[in-house]
This record gives C-alpha cells, sequence and structure tokens, in this order.
C-alpha cells in the first residue's frame, strides 16, 4: 500500500504538506494542492483514518441513536442524516434505544465508547439518564424530532439526580424538530370546518414533546373552532399500531362516538384504519379521518389521506449540520431549530377528490413556517 511518504515524492512535496492538503490543517497554494491530489490518485492511496484520529482527536464519525428504526418516518430521517453526514466525510454509527430509558442510556454509552465525534439522538420520555451521562462526559449531542423540556436539563445541569453541574459557560444542547402544536391544530379546524363537532385524537406516547405538543394543538384547534373540549375523545395510542387499534375502538364504543379522527402519527393511522375495519366503518362516509405524517403509501388508500407531512430528510441533514457547527464551535449558544410541515389535502377528511392531486409539495397548500430559537426556548 502506498504511504502518506511515497505520495510527498511522487509530488515533489513534504510529508508536511500532503497532511495539510488530505486533513485541510492550513493553506496550501492551488498547483501545489492538486499536484498532491494527483499523486494520491496515481498512486491509489487511502488515508489511514485511524492514525489521523490519533492526530486530530477526532474520528469522523457520529453516533445515531434513533427509536423505531424500521417505521417510515424515521428511516427517511436516517437517509437524511446519512446523506448529509457522508457529504461531510463522516461516517455512521446507529443504534436503537427501543424508547426504553435503561437501554437508551446503554446504547449512547457504547456508541461514546467508540470514541464518535458527537451525537444525534431521538431521546426517550425519561431522558434524565440520558442527559446526564451526556453531561458529565460532555458529548456534543444534538437532540432530534423530541425535544427536552428545559427543566430535564437544569435538572442534569445541577445533579439533580444525575451527572454533575457542567463547567462554566457549557452550553444546552441543540435541539432540531419540526412543528407540532400549529399543524395538529389545523388537522382539527379543517375538520370543523367540514361540519365536525365531535372530532377524536389518538395521541402518542405520553411524555414525549411530540405527543404533549400534538395534543396541544388538538386542543388549541377545539378551541379556535368554538367547540367543546370533550376529554372521552383523547386518547393515548402509545404510538404504535396495536395500541391505537385499542384506543381507536374505545373511541367508536363510546355513546356519543367521533364523527371524525385525528391520528398522531403514521403507525397509528394503520392502527386506526384497523379498528375502522373491523367495525365495518368506512372513511369518510361513516368517519373522517386525518393523520400527523405523510407516508409513501398514504396516497394509494382508498380514500386516500389527508395528512401532515413532516420534512423528515430535511430534519436528518440539519440535525448534522447543526451537530457539525457545534464540533467547530463548542462555545456557540444552543438552539432549537424547528422545521414546518406541510398540510398534504386529499380525501379522508371528506372533501372530494382532487384529480391530480398528489403527495408532492407543489400540490399541497403552502408549508407552514418554520422558526429558530435560542438557549432554552422552542418555538
Amino acid at each position: 500500500m502506498a504511504t502518506m511518504a511515497d505520495v510527498a515524492r511522487s509530488a515533489g512535496v513534504s510529508v508536511a504538506t500532503v497532511s495539510h492538503v488530505l486533513n485541510d490543517t492550513r493553506p496550501v497554494l492551488p498547483h501545489t494542492r492538486q499536484a498532491v491530489l494527483d499523486a494520491v490518485d496515481a498512486l491509489g492511496y487511502t488515508p489511514n483514518t485511524l492514525a489521523r484520529s490519533l492526530v486530530t482527536s477526532r474520528t469522523r464519525s457520529i453516533g445515531l441513536a434513533v427509536s423505531a428504526i424500521s417505521n417510515p418516518y424515521f428511516t427517511e430521517i436516517l437517509q437524511g442524516v446519512e446523506a448529509a453526514a457522508l457529504e461531510a466525510g463522516y461516517s455512521l454509527l446507529i443504534a436503537d434505544p427501543h424508547d426504553d430509558p435503561g437501554h437508551e442510556r446503554k446504547v449512547v454509552q457504547l456508541l461514546h465508547e467508540r470514541r464518535v465525534d458527537g451525537m444525534i439522538v431521538a431521546p426517550s420520555a425519561h431522558p434524565h439518564d440520558l442527559v446526564g451521562y451526556l453531561r458529565r462526559h460532555a458529548v456534543p449531542t444534538v437532540f432530534l424530532d423530541r425535544v427536552i423540556d428545559a427543566g430535564v436539563l437544569d435538572a442534569a445541569a445541577t445533579g439533580g439526580g444525575t451527572g454533575t453541574a457542567p463547567g462554566e459557560g457549557a452550553p444546552w444542547y441543540d435541539q432540531v424538530c419540526a412543528d407540532s402544536a400549529e399543524p395538529t391544530a389545523r388537522l382539527v379546524t379543517h375538520l370543523a370546518g367540514l361540519g365536525h363537532r365531535r372530532i377524536g385524537l389518538v395521541a402518542g406516547l405520553p411524555g414525549l414533546s411530540t405527543t404533549d405538543e400534538r395534543v396541544s394543538g388538538y386542543r388549541d384547534g377545539l378551541t379556535a373552532a368554538g367547540l367543546t373540549h370533550d376529554e372521552r375523545l383523547l386518547v393515548s395510542g402509545n404510538s404504535e399500531s396495536a395500541g391505537a387499534e385499542q384506543a381507536t375502538a374505545a373511541l367508536l364504543a363510546l355513546p356519543e362516538p367521533p364523527t371524525a379522527l385525528v391520528t398522531a402519527n403514521n403507525a397509528m393511522t394503520i392502527g386506526a384504519l384497523r379498528a375502522l375495519r373491523r367495525r365495518g366503518l368506512s372513511v369518510p362516509d361513516d368517519i373522517a379521518l386525518c393523520c400527523f405524517d405523510d407516508f409513501a403509501w398514504a396516497d394509494l388508500f382508498s380514500p386516500r389521506l389527508t395528512a401532515v407531512a413532516q420534512p423528515s430528510r430535511e430534519l436528518g441533514a440539519q440535525a448534522v449540520q447543526v451537530l457539525l457547527n457545534r464540533l467547530d464551535e463548542p462555545r456557540r449558544p444552543a438552539r432549537t431549530v424547528r422545521l414546518p410541515c406541510t398540510f398534504v389535502h386529499r380525501a379522508s377528511c371528506g372533501c372530494p377528490e382532487e384529480p391530480g392531486l398528489s403527495r408532492t409539495p407543489e400540490h399541497t397548500d403552502s408549508p407552514m413556517s418554520s422558526t429558530l430559537s435560542e438557549k432554552g426556548t422552542t418555538s
């Protein structure tokens, strides 16, 4: 195998110059840089990443801890993370915490022990141990999809049961997510505008920020539409298909069941549809349906599903960029980035089918505005 010294001899430069070109650690004249790159190509030189990591204290690797990787939504997030990491020259190590706080803490430690430069984590509903570990070891981390409440961060920062206080001026963690409350409210007001007065919500796993925000959006939508809050119409599907099927069945068993339904993620949409089929109910003739999360086959159902589409790949790519910014500037103020969702208008809500309507942004209403917030706040 060719060595760096071989490249230096071929290009007529020093080994140090080759190192500066390959690691981008110092400006090099354009013609010299090109001579080094030509020698690398001619000799088939492959950098020794292990040796380079010993010199730079960087492994150029990112740890990704995301539950339910089989879920199409998280699969698309993963694709966004992978593409952005590869473009930046980083490899990816992936683990599934299974939304279990104890397992989450273990897989994050395993990723950290592999000496990743930083982590992207979709936290569980109870991330105290996770945050404590990350604080103790000063691991550069971006929380993805689910934001962590400032109170949890404060508890970890002050040693509230886990971890110790960080050094003076240590940053809070960056977070990247999609809007949840406003898009959910829009689904509710859309259904209300079609004449529905009893609108149910199949909510996600309690404790997740996405669940809390969508429940809040549901209630905001009812208020905006002038509808009564009937807590019996709010049920938990625990973010999974089986849970949503049971929750939907409970709604349908009420003395006054809902005439319209909002499901808070794609897995729960499948469970709700299964429950409706078991009861012999037709969408939207017997009950209208809108869902949070669009997915590739949502427009293959009959009728096609009216949905909120999250920018999943963009979320993954943005998380990588925010993490790289953190690695470059460890003391920069932390930020929470929220990307807009898109309302995809189809027919399961009870509206007439629109010929040629597709799930692409060109055939949807305008996306809701994205926002950026600073330390300790969400928008």
